[in-house]
């Protein structure tokens, strides 16, 4: 099964799009792919304790949850930039959330083998 790389570049001002993003790396998560999530521009506060729970989209998978699926089996990634201008470190984050910067992101998305989604 191929790696699998999951961008999202909004937030609460695109509730479906941004939900889809996390339904399509749980489900991969879930299925046994390798997921690397990436959260970039104001998805990146849903790696604050507490800012997933307050994401709300009627019959959609609570956003922790579908993080927490992630997990289990991957990573979720904070984009360095992304932290930065919203003055967050790495302490700020859920536990087991990394910050890394677009090097790192290309590197995973130019791998053999993987496929990348932005959202």
């Amino acid at each position: 099964m191929r790696e699998l790389v999951v961008k999202v570049t909004m937030g609460a001002e695109a509730p479906e799009r941004t939900n889809q993003a996390f339904t399509v790396a749980s489900a991969a998560a879930t299925a046994g792919a390798k997921v690397s999530l990436w959260l970039t521009g104001e998805a990146t506060w849903f790696a604050v304790p507490g800012r997933a729970e307050e994401f709300s989209l009627e019959k959609a998978t609570p956003l922790n949850e579908l993080i927490a699926l992630v997990m289990e089996s991957g990573e979720v990634t904070v984009c360095s930039q992304c932290a930065t201008r919203r003055e967050l470190t790495e302490d700020d984050l859920i536990d087991g959330v990394s910050i890394k910067g677009a090097f790192v992101f290309a590197e995973e998305i130019l791998r053999d083998g993987v496929q990348a989604l932005v959202y």
